[in-house]
């Protein structure tokens, strides 16, 4: 059996919001995401749930950033769903 993955946290989930521009992301047929960000060397800075700039700390072996709204997200929490 295949375990299930839990959920993304919604400041980082498949949103309404496009995580590093913050626009909307139906108004964004076209829109291009930055290299770093493609690449996952960048953190998310909106929030995907309600498009608020978050609060983002980067950290040598990581990153953490915390809507404040919808919370908290750390990306040693993403690790697992890689």
């Amino acid at each position: 059996m295949i375990a299930e993955l839990p959920a993304l946290p919604e400041p980082v989930s498949a949103g309404v919001f496009n995580v590093y521009t913050g626009k909307s992301a139906d108004s964004e047929a076209g829109a291009v995401v930055p290299t770093a960000a493609s690449l996952g060397l960048e953190p998310p800075r909106f929030c995907a749930a309600c498009g608020r700039r978050m609060m983002v700390q980067v950290r040598p072996d990581g990153w953490w950033a915390k809507c404040s709204r919808h919370g908290l997200v750390d990306s040693k929490d993403l690790e697992t769903q890689r």
